[in-house]
């Protein structure tokens, strides 16, 4: 597609075309860049679920009555850690709120939790589809073929 040239046009559509264009930038494009932040913050939130299951998995096979690991202090500052006892673990549940479980009851709660953020993510992977449907149309309204 090839921009159109509205300077020939009357001023009502070039008013229209540049209401169309500002819409575009000011409102469409933050609105996708933000609705797709969201739905990679619930991929990384989920990322860590799933290796938290890993390490379940791992401590099962194993049988492992105590564990030595590594914890992840933020932006990748590692600390050793020593748990003394694997039967309890402790598990973000959300809202900064920690809850001890034992491993089924981490088990089944991660599977929910997972489930959740996967719908949670298909919901913005659509809305951010529609966002993107409205920008083409916008964009056509201006555009020529």
């Amino acid at each position: 597609m090839e921009a159109v040239d509205f300077t020939n046009y009357p001023a009502e559509i070039q008013s229209a075309a540049n209401k169309y264009e500002e819409f575009i930038r000011a409102r469409l494009e933050p609105d996708l860049t933000q609705v797709v932040a969201d739905r990679d913050a619930v991929y990384n939130r989920m990322s860590e679920y799933l290796k938290l299951k890993t390490h379940i998995e791992t401590i099962r096979s194993q049988n492992l009555d105590e564990l030595e690991t590594k914890v992840d202090l933020g932006s990748n500052f590692y600390a050793k850690a020593f748990v003394p006892d694997t039967e309890f673990l402790f598990v973000n549940v959300g809202f900064g709120f920690h809850l001890q479980m034992t491993l089924n009851e981490a088990d089944e709660f991660i599977d929910q939790k997972v489930n959740h953020m996967e719908k949670l993510a298909d919901k913005y992977t659509e809305e951010a589809n529609q966002i993107r449907a409205k920008i083409k149309m916008a964009s056509t309204l201006c555009m020529v073929r």
